[in-house]
C-alpha cells in the first residue's frame, strides 16, 4: 500500500487546468491519510468553476487508483478560507497609462513577439500613444526587433528611462545585458525585475502599454496577471491544431485570474507571395476564428507570413513602421483597430 508521501509525489503530476503548475504547488492538497479502509485526500478548492474542480477531482481519483496496492479513494473537498483570498495583492494601475494589455501565447514559435511589436506600431499609426514592455526575461527579443543600440538610462530618482523608436516607448532585459549572456535566474528574481519594468519605468502618458509575455502559462505570466491592473489579454496562435489546443490554456489562464480576453489573433494565417500577390494557405486557415468562436471570445483578425515581415524583425526595421503601405501593415492595422475597439468598449462598460 502506498504511503502519503508517495501519493503526494504522484499528485504533483496533475496540472491545474490552464496552467503549467501542479495542484500540489498551488497548495490545494491539505492532507492525505492512508488506512485499511482506504486513502483519504482532502482537497482545498479555490474560487474556480465547478467544472474545474470536478476535473481536478477526477484526476486525483484516477491517479491514486492507478497506484499499485492503493485501496479505495475517499476525496473530501473543502472551500478555500477567505483569509487566503484577502492575502492576494491588489492589482496596481500604472500612473499615466490608460490601458494595459498582455500579448500571450500558449506555446512558443507562433510569432508572438513579432505580433506584439507590429501591433503596437499599428496602434501608434492609428493615433494612440503606445508603450511596449518585453516581459520575457529569459528570451528577450523585442529589443532586437525594434533596435537597442543604446542602454536604458536612469532619472535622478533612479527610475528607468525607456528607449523610444518609431514613436513607441519600450523596455527589455536585452538593454541591460550582453547578447551572449544567459539569464540564469530563479522565479523571485524574475518577478522582481518584472515589477521594476512595470512600476519603476518612466512610461509617461500612454493610451496603451502592451506587455509581451513569455510563452506558456507559468509563474512569470501568473505573477504579472496578479500584480498589474490589466484591461485584457490578447492571445496569438497559428492555424495548426497543436497550436490551437494551447489557445484553450491561454484563455483558461486569463479567465482564472479574472482578466478579460480581448480576443485571438491568428498569425501565419497564410503566405502572401511577394511576386504574384496571391495568398497561399500553407498552414491551413480559419482555425483560429473557429476556435475563438467555440471558446466564446472575440476573433481579432488574421495575419500573413511574408519574407518582408521576417526580415524586418531580424534587422530592427519592423514592417508596419518601415513599410506602412504594405498589405501586411494593413492587416496589422485592421487587427489593431479591433483591439482598440475592444478596449474602448470595455472602458464604456466600466463607466
Amino acid at each position: 500500500m502506498p504511503n502519503p508521501r508517495e501519493i503526494l509525489n504522484e499528485l504533483k503530476n496533475i496540472k491545474y487546468p490552464g496552467f503549467s503548475r501542479d495542484i500540489v504547488s498551488f497548495g490545494m492538497i491539505k492532507d492525505i491519510e492512508v488506512a485499511d479502509a482506504g486513502v483519504s485526500v482532502i482537497l482545498i478548492a479555490p474560487a474556480a468553476s465547478p467544472e474545474v474542480i470536478n476535473e481536478i477531482a477526477g484526476e486525483i481519483r484516477r491517479t491514486v487508483a492507478a497506484m499499485p496496492g492503493a485501496p479505495a479513494v475517499n476525496l473530501q473537498i473543502e472551500q478555500a478560507p477567505p483569509p487566503h483570498v484577502a492575502q492576494t495583492p491588489a492589482r496596481r494601475p500604472i500612473p499615466g497609462v490608460k490601458h494595459i494589455i498582455a500579448v500571450a501565447s500558449g506555446k512558443g514559435g507562433v510569432g508572438k513577439s513579432t505580433v506584439a511589436v507590429n501591433l503596437t506600431l499599428a496602434m501608434r499609426a492609428l493615433g494612440w500613444r503606445v508603450g511596449l514592455m518585453d516581459a520575457d526575461v529569459y528570451g528577450p527579443s523585442v529589443a532586437m526587433m525594434v533596435g537597442a543600440q543604446e542602454r536604458a538610462g536612469l532619472t535622478a530618482e533612479r527610475r528607468i528611462l525607456p528607449l523610444e523608436r518609431f514613436g513607441i516607448r519600450y523596455i527589455s532585459m536585452a538593454m541591460f545585458i550582453a547578447d551572449d549572456t544567459p539569464i540564469i535566474w530563479r522565479g523571485p528574481m524574475v518577478a522582481k525585475l518584472e515589477s521594476e519594468f512595470l512600476f519603476n519605468v518612466e512610461w509617461g502618458e500612454l493610451d496603451c502599454l502592451a506587455l509581451d509575455l513569455p510563452p506558456g502559462t507559468g509563474d512569470a505570466q501568473l505573477t504579472i496577471t496578479q500584480r498589474v491592473a490589466l484591461d485584457g489579454g490578447v492571445i496569438v496562435t497559428t492555424p495548426q491544431e497543436i497550436a490551437l489546443l494551447d489557445v484553450k490554456r491561454g484563455v483558461a489562464m486569463f479567465k482564472e485570474v479574472a482578466v478579460p480576453v480581448l480576443g485571438v489573433i491568428e498569425n501565419m494565417s497564410y503566405h502572401l507571395c511577394g511576386k504574384c500577390g496571391r495568398r497561399h494557405e500553407i498552414f491551413a486557415h480559419g482555425g483560429g476564428q473557429r476556435f475563438a468562436q467555440s471558446l466564446g471570445v472575440p476573433f481579432l483578425g488574421e495575419l500573413p507570413i511574408t519574407r518582408e515581415l521576417r526580415e524586418g524583425g531580424d534587422r530592427a526595421r519592423p514592417i508596419v513602421a518601415v513599410h506602412p503601405d504594405h498589405p501586411v501593415s494593413d492587416a496589422f492595422k485592421a487587427v489593431a483597430a479591433n483591439v482598440i475597439a475592444q478596449l474602448t468598449r470595455g472602458a464604456r462598460t466600466a463607466d
